[in-house]
């Protein structure tokens, strides 16, 4: 069973708004601005921290975690 990851950080881009970072399962949970959550596994701690401090938050996603890490669409909280 997937489950959310507490403690959202809010995104300062037009493609994701927020962020949280399982650091024990080395999970990344990423909200995006159309609605859409994923979570993305076997993401180091250091890949988190650079994308908070990316000027692109939507660029370093596009370059740096899509494509290159296992993730699964989560289903919409009500």
């Amino acid at each position: 069973m997937i489950t959310t990851i507490p403690g959202y950080t809010p995104l300062d881009s037009t493609t994701l708004a927020a962020a949280a970072y399982d650091d024990r399962r080395h999970q990344l949970q990423l909200d995006f601005r159309d609605g859409s959550r994923y979570l993305y596994s076997g993401v180091a701690p250091d890949l988190y921290c650079d994308l908070l401090s990316a000027a692109s938050k939507g660029s370093f996603f596009n370059r740096y975690i899509r494509g290159h890490f296992r993730h699964a669409k989560l289903p919409h909280e009500n």
